[in-house]
């Protein structure tokens, strides 16, 4: 383990926390941290301000702080499932529901709120939708990923009319009450609570599980490790429009520890409770501390067979007749006495506990998911097995990166020094290879998790963890930044290769599924090292192509309404692959154009877009003499059929549009006004996509084909490669293994991994033309209207549509929520505009 960066406010706060009140850190599978602190003001020392951050870890100082108006220490925050919305609940028993303004990480509103006034919340939980996915390690050579990532048989907490999951968040109160909040299908919150059990008592820990049919279970305690530690059953439902909670007694445990004779009092007071995943109810861990130590216990439930009574031993059985069976709590395992615990985090990855899985993790020392992380108040990080509890790891902390087992000065230094830097809230990301906490003085740190526990491997072998990860994040959607953590320069070639081969493995309609996703895992891969930098453009550009070809076939319509089986769109297709004739108008002879007929104002509106595809192919036309090597962009598609025929079949459409509508055809800056520029492009384009089709072996280009294209920027001018999104994420910057050390609010300027200066496509002078990527329109050099950016690849777009057309508007809603490759927006700080 290593520490990858550390960020402080430029102004550090005056922490208010005292030792008995944890900091929350809480971390979504959109890869975004919130994470909560509290601010005195200078002028009023009980004027405190209960403050909620959330930053997107490539971007860690861009930090949205939200003033959340909680009224005392926030004591949970918890993502739903999507990771774009956030409950927060404090100590006064408000919970508030945060979620995106105009879909921006760094712009948050609260939308529903509800309240338990002066009740204080223990534990918050999002209800379960239902989803829910098991990583199969065993089967991490497969090819299929339906063996790999298996659909687990699970009930949504709560269900709408056709088996639909119902929204909305379940808490538990110090007063022993439950309370559940649905969202209605119309925006309406629904609201009820309910005591625990009869004998309402103050739970001082409490937390949040799901069972496979759809029941709720919650374990509390009291804080003192004298005391059992009770679960309960709770089942939601809606009757007669009101939301009903009906609670149940299971079985509870008292701790081992306490039965233990030397242990009895040593450690009186339980200060960490939690399942060991939201969806196992049947495993749970437990902490009991005293002032200067822990203990950590990991319990099993499980089914036995209850004795019978000897007179009845005798009787003769009736068949069919089984023993009868009882639950009970057994514990699992315990550690040795340990340094006090701070905070513990446990791994969200998904992955299968059975026999044959552990032992194949344990062969391949596969760890993600397996270890469970303990923060000690000496400043130090022990990653310890779920299951066993043995050390996996150990993460030294600044404050005790001198301190080793043994050295007993260094510790009494430390103690007299003052209190000592330690974590008050860890998490794990969602592939368990990358942990968030923040410490006692408000700081906010990030570490990389091996996913060998540094554990030296084979390069194949450790190529094949990634990959697997990087597959887990492509088919459940989840961002994949914690697993480019651990990707180095050398691996990347091999990774995308690999990753292309699994995907050509699977089926056609997952192929589908996933055609964008893999393209963007691509472009990320790419960017970290400099040999393979000009393919991530190839990659991002290829995202655009995609997009604009789905976007011009969706405006075909067949002229006639008993149409057969294939859209205007697929014979389209279908037609310029059968055609190889280089003469445009010759392809468009064997084509409908009746079902090509549009209205002038799509047309024109568009012309953006069209205009980028003309472009697109003079480039890459422009360039192809020049193609001796990898590093230059556009190498990528020489080869690529399929993008070659989808540029063909849009030239075609266009050329159809041009004599409707002349304004929408692309214009080209030519030596020449008797020349034909489209039946240029598209001769020589039909030439380059002969030499690489699917149906035939992959050929050179000829020597014909070279010289003519070495003549077109004679004839045309070539367009710059100012359409590319520039990246100023931190995640190329972390390849080093030094620590990076970052403030909120002030941009890195620290060099990238590279010793190589960085590709000429990926500067940008600061007089340059700012460009819209989505648009592909220029917004100028200085850029008077507000943008926002994608957290991922950087892709630069305006916040306000200046356009008033309905076809404009349909491809800008395509992009409301997600970048072109899956990323999330952030509105552009304007001194960085």
């Amino acid at each position: 383990m290593e520490l990858a960066y550390v960020c402080e406010w430029e102004k550090r706060p005056k922490s208010t926390h005292c030792p008995s009140i944890p900091l929350v850190c809480s971390w979504s599978c959109r890869n975004l941290v919130a994470f909560s602190t509290d601010l005195k003001n200078d002028d009023d020392d009980k004027d405190v301000s209960h403050m909620i951050h959330i930053i997107d870890t490539e971007h860690p100082w861009d930090v949205y702080s939200i003033n959340s108006g909680h009224t005392e220490v926030i004591s949970c925050l918890e993502w739903d499932q999507s990771g774009s919305r956030l409950l927060s609940a404090d100590g006064d028993g408000q919970i508030k529901c945060w979620s995106m303004s105009d879909h921006l990480v760094n712009s948050w509103e609260s939308v529903l709120s509800s309240s338990l006034d002066g009740d204080p919340i223990v534990a918050l939980s999002w209800l379960h939708n239902g989803v829910k996915l098991a990583l199969h390690v065993e089967m991490s050579g497969s090819t299929n990923f339906g063996e790999k990532f298996s659909r687990v048989k699970f009930s949504p907490s709560l269900t709408l009319f056709g088996g639909k999951p119902m929204e909305g968040w379940l808490a538990v109160t110090v007063s022993g009450l439950v309370t559940v909040s649905l969202l209605k299908p119309g925006g309406a919150l629904l609201t009820a609570s309910e005591s625990l059990c009869r004998l309402r008592g103050r739970v001082a820990l409490a937390d949040i599980a799901f069972t496979g049919g759809g029941n709720i279970v919650v374990a509390a305690t009291d804080g003192s490790s004298s005391s059992p530690v009770q679960f309960y059953k709770v089942v939601v439902s809606v009757v007669n429009e009101k939301c009903r909670i009906d609670t149940e007694l299971l079985p509870s445990l008292f701790l081992r520890c306490t039965t233990d004779p030397l242990r009895r009092e040593k450690y009186p007071a339980v200060t960490h409770l939690k399942f060991l995943t939201r969806e196992n109810s049947e495993q749970v861990l437990l902490c009991a501390s005293n002032q200067s130590g822990s203990i950590v216990e990991c319990w099993s439930l499980r089914k036995e067979g209850l004795p019978v009574n000897n007179i009845f031993q005798h009787r003769s059985p009736v068949v069919g007749e089984k023993q009868p069976t009882i639950l009970k709590w057994r514990i699992l395992t315990t550690t040795n006495d340990l340094e006090r615990v701070s905070a513990v985090a446990l791994p969200k990855l998904p992955i299968s506990i059975s026999n044959t899985d552990l032992k194949v993790a344990s062969d391949t020392k596969f760890c993600p998911g397996l270890g469970l992380a303990l923060a000690f108040h000496d400043g130090s990080i022990q990653i310890l097995h779920r299951l066993s509890l043995h050390t996996m790891g150990v993460f030294y902390g600044s404050s005790s990166s001198a301190q080793r087992p043994g050295d007993e000065s260094t510790i009494k230094r430390q103690r007299t020094a003052g209190p000592a830097l330690h974590f008050k809230a860890l998490q794990f990301s969602w592939t368990s290879l990358a942990l968030a906490g923040v410490d006692n003085h408000g700081k906010l740190h990030m570490l990389r998790v091996s996913p060998s526990m540094g554990q030296v491997l084979e390069m194949n072998t450790t190529l094949r963890h990634l990959l697997f990860l990087l597959e887990y994040c492509m088919v459940t959607g989840y961002d994949w930044w914690d697993v480019l953590l651990h990707v180095q320069p050398s691996m990347v070639h091999n990774l995308v290769e690999k990753l292309h081969e699994e995907y050509m493995r699977q089926n056609q309609a997952l192929q589908q599924v996933l055609a964008t996703r893999i393209v963007a895992v691509k472009a990320s891969l790419c960017k970290l090292s400099t040999a393979t930098a000009a393919r991530a453009c190839d990659f991002h550009a290829k995202l655009l192509l995609i997009a604009i070809s789905a976007t011009l076939k969706s405006l075909l319509r067949p002229h006639v309404l008993n149409t057969p089986d294939k859209s205007p769109g697929d014979r389209l297709t279908e037609i310029c692959a059968k055609n190889t004739d280089t003469d445009i108008d010759k392809v468009m002879i064997n084509l409908k154009t009746e079902e090509f007929v549009l209205d002038g104002p799509p047309l024109q509106s568009l012309q953006q877009l069209i205009q980028w595809v003309g472009d697109f192919v003079l480039y890459l036309l422009a360039n192809l003499p020049n193609q001796g090597s990898m590093v230059r962009p556009g190498f990528g598609f020489m080869r690529d059929g399929a993008s070659l025929g989808m540029l063909r079949e849009m030239l075609v459409m266009i050329r159809i549009w041009g004599l409707l509508k002349p304004g929408c055809l692309p214009t080209f800056t030519a030596t020449s006004d008797s020349q034909d520029n489209m039946q240029l492009l598209f001769k020589l384009l039909t030439k380059l996509w002969l030499c690489s089709r699917d149906d035939g072996p992959p050929q050179d280009p000829d020597e014909s084909l070279i010289d003519e294209c070495c003549l077109l920027p004679s004839q045309l001018l070539v367009p710059s490669m100012d359409w590319l999104p520039v990246n100023d994420g931190v995640i190329v910057k972390l390849q080093g293994k030094h620590p990076l050390r970052l403030q909120f609010g002030k941009a890195s300027s620290l060099p990238g991994a590279g010793t190589t200066a960085p590709l000429e496509v990926f500067t940008r002078s600061p007089g340059s033309q700012k460009m819209d990527n989505l648009r592909c329109v220029h917004m100028g050099v200085c850029p008077t209207e507000e943008s926002k950016a994608c957290t991922r690849c950087g892709c630069v777009t305006m916040l306000r549509s200046p356009n008033k057309t309905n076809a404009m508007k349909q491809w800008e809603q395509r992009w409301i929520k997600n970048c072109l490759c899956g990323g999330l927006w952030r509105r552009i700080p304007p001194t960085l505009t």
